[in-house]
Parts: C-alpha cells; structure tokens; sequence
C-alpha cells in the first residue's frame, strides 16, 4: 500500500519529548519539521525529518506539535532549505 507523503503548504514543526527507543536518530527537546502523512496520522504516527536528513515515521507522543508565528516558521523553512541545500 502507498502511502501519501506531500508538502504542507504551511511547514508544521514539533518538539521531541521522547526519544527513548530512537537517541540515534532523535534529540530530546530539538524542533523537527513534520511532513504531511494522513495515512501515519490514522496509524498515530508523525512523519518527521530526523537527524539523518530523511523523513521517518515516529510514534507521535513522542512530539509536541507546536504552533509558531509566522515569522518563526519562515526562519525555521529558510534554515531547512540551506541545510537541504547543502547537502545536495
């Protein structure tokens, strides 16, 4: 089965407050961006780019969703992109 991976029109964030079973691949207290994934979120699952630069799927009570101003989330997307950029 396929699962629906597309780009939120607006980027979602959330905090890590659980890394118990992944320390490698999360960080306790660190912003991640989340990706849009219905299918995940039926599961209870977020879809989130992790310290790998690749997106996975993690319990989502491992994470806060947060909302953040505006201004915040263009500065958090602006990061993301350079450090996407960057590793192209």
């Amino acid at each position: 089965m396929a699962t629906t991976t597309r780009r939120s029109p607006t980027p979602r964030f959330a905090i890590c407050v659980d890394n118990s079973e992944y320390p490698a691949s999360l960080e306790l207290h660190k912003v991640y961006r989340v990706l849009v994934d219905q299918e995940a979120d039926r599961h209870g699952d977020l879809r989130v780019v992790d310290e790998s630069g690749e997106d996975y799927l993690y319990p989502a009570e491992y994470f806060v969703v947060v909302d953040l101003p505006r201004e915040t989330v263009r500065a958090l997307d602006k990061s993301y992109a350079r450090n996407v950029q960057r590793a192209d």
